[in-house]
């Protein structure tokens, strides 16, 4: 097996563009202070797993010592991983569980 590098897609260019299977716009969810965008599970792409979600938000400013106001929300035991890109992120979730 081997991997190819190549370009990314050129608009107009009817090969690499027939390699684009399926585009997904991600929904948008205002959550008061910020805006997260769900690209995953799509209606395009349902068949991911039940537990897979891929979400995006930011970029966000807060004022000093103000932050995220998420409202409560279940916890089912699921691993989650976070890229942070920069900045920083206290979660504390309904349970009392807090994690930098």
């Amino acid at each position: 097996m081997s991997w190819n590098p190549a370009d990314d897609p050129q608009p107009g260019d009817k090969f690499a563009c027939d390699a684009i299977e399926t585009v997904i716009v991600p929904r948008a969810r205002d959550l008061g202070s910020f805006e997260v965008r769900r690209a995953l599970p799509s209606a395009q792409r349902q068949m991911v797993g039940p537990f897979i979600f891929f979400d995006q938000m930011g970029p966000s400013e807060f004022l000093l010592g103000s932050g995220m106001d998420v409202r409560p929300h279940p916890h089912i035991g699921l691993s989650t991983v976070t890229y942070l890109f920069d900045g920083e992120i206290m979660h504390r979730d309904s349970l009392g569980t807090e994690l930098p």
